[in-house]
């Protein structure tokens, strides 16, 4: 199970760092989505923090994109 971060503890990471963890994430989140749709989910909740921890690493990860546009 992923630990969830939040957005300033993700500007830390490095971005392998941050790319390993998209993947990890997702893992999970297919995993959750499977459980779901097979019934042997019991905390749902942990569907909507994936997703939020999924849409905060592609937030800092298109934020570093522009920074680098930026600065080109």
């Amino acid at each position: 199970m992923v630990i969830s971060l939040r957005a300033r503890d993700l500007r830390d990471l490095t971005d392998d760092e941050l790319e390993h963890r998209l993947a990890d994430t997702r893992q999970e989140l297919f995993n959750l989505r499977f459980q779901a749709a097979t019934g042997a989910l019991e905390n749902t909740t942990r569907l909507k923090l994936a997703k939020r921890e999924i849409a905060r690493i592609l937030t800092v990860r298109h934020d570093r994109n522009s920074q680098k546009q930026k600065v080109s």
